[in-house]
């Protein structure tokens, strides 16, 4: 790639899947976004606010009981996975991003040119890579995170390592072949299979199954008898939830439908294909969304399977925010010279996407009243709270 600052042509890191915005197509769509300036140098993530020190590590699974549902020669499903958690106070280096070939491809792909291959990789984070977990055997509740379609875990890593530090454990999963490069232990990269049948029909609705059950495996090996993690005896089982980006969101429903342990969930700007029961989901729901997804918007996914959430449920609009926003892609634009996505600032939508996942955690998972959920904030006067049927969002 030349590394010369030069125009970027910028096709998707930006705006990835805007099908998470739209009507059930396909889970990604490309608009072009022009420079904005030169390229800054390597980003750096926001401090996270909790009190705790957050460790990150990684973890290579194989779930031998199925087939890999992208590349069918294949015998066993291969996930990577990133545990990002309280940890004890200690210095070390910092966990990587991302690695160089990863950055390498997953530019490529979002047609990212003018900036050194490694950009991506280069990002700098606030975790201790490896450090020792921190906690109470059985105290601390679970979180899974699945980024949108194309993406790699790491693009949610700001969100994870704030969740981190107010002492939850988080589990950010790389769906292999549905993104542009997953790296495994021995040095094999697996990219974007799934790519090429985004248009097929059924398309979103296979990719939602395929998430839930690489959570429902990540919870196998999280938990129980077949635990993985040094940490895991710290996880409580009772208390997990699952929060997605985009087609990430999609699997949230998903995940819930198919595994009951998932006891609460949050979309994240994403089109739901999952379809819920006539009896409804009972378990709590947040979604979260960009100007799209308003009630009565150009995607209805939202509307359909708010009649059938029973339980605790809320649905926010942000009409400044882009797709991207609930993610770190804000935060790694001024690395890759590109204006940032949407009209808030990136350290606003972090900040925003942080305290509202928080809070819908600490009330679900920690049983603590959050009157943030309840009303309109004016600590955080861009978001709506929305209730489909009604004039507009307040």
């Amino acid at each position: 790639m030349n590394h010369a600052v030069k125009g970027l042509a910028v096709a998707g890191l930006v705006v990835l899947a805007a099908a998470a915005c739209a009507a059930p197509a396909p889970p990604r769509t490309v608009a072009a976004t022009a420079a904005s300036a030169a390229p800054t140098g390597a980003a750096a993530l926001p401090a996270p606010t909790g009190p705790h020190p957050v460790g990150a590590t990684t973890l290579y699974l194989k779930d031998t009981s199925r087939p890999e549902p992208w590349v069918p020669e294949a015998k066993a499903r291969e996930l990577m996975v990133t545990l990002w958690y309280p940890a004890q106070a200690g210095e070390g280096p910092r966990a990587p991003y991302m690695t160089a070939k990863e950055s390498e491809l997953t530019l490529n792909g979002k047609r990212v040119t003018g900036v050194p291959y490694d950009a991506l990789s280069r990002t700098r984070t606030n975790a201790v890579e490896d450090a020792k977990p921190a906690g109470r055997q059985g105290s601390l509740p679970l979180v899974v995170l699945s980024p949108g379609f194309t993406m790699p875990r790491s693009t949610l890593t700001a969100l994870a390592e704030e969740l981190a530090s107010r002492g939850y454990v988080v589990a950010g999963v790389d769906h292999t072949y549905e993104n542009y490069a997953t790296t495994f232990p021995d040095g094999r990269v697996a990219e974007c299979v799934a790519c090429d049948s985004e248009t097929d029909p059924g398309f979103g609705t296979k990719v939602a199954g395929v998430r839930a059950a690489d959570v429902s495996f990540v919870l196998d090996r999280l938990t129980g008898p077949d635990a993985k993690w040094e940490g895991s005896s710290l996880i409580d089982p009772s208390e997990i939830a699952m929060a997605g980006q985009s087609i990430g969101g999609a699997g949230a429903v998903a995940a819930m439908l198919k595994d009951s342990r998932v006891r609460a969930g949050i979309d994240m700007d994403g089109t739901t294909y999952a379809r819920i029961p006539k009896g409804g989901l009972s378990r709590p729901f947040l979604f979260i969304g960009s100007a799209g997804h308003q009630p009565a918007g150009r995607d209805n996914s939202w509307d359909r399977d708010w009649r059938l959430l029973t339980g605790w449920k809320r649905w926010l609009v942000l009409p400044g925010a882009d797709h991207q926003s609930f993610t770190d892609v804000p935060l790694l634009a001024g690395a890759l010279g590109i204006a940032v996505p949407g009209g808030l600032s990136a350290a606003r939508s972090v900040e925003i996407t942080r305290a509202y996942v928080r809070a819908f955690l600490d009330r679900h998972l920690r049983h603590e009243p959050q009157p943030l959920l309840d009303e309109p904030s004016p600590r955080y006067p861009e978001v709506r709270f929305c209730t489909p049927g009604t004039a507009a969002c307040r």
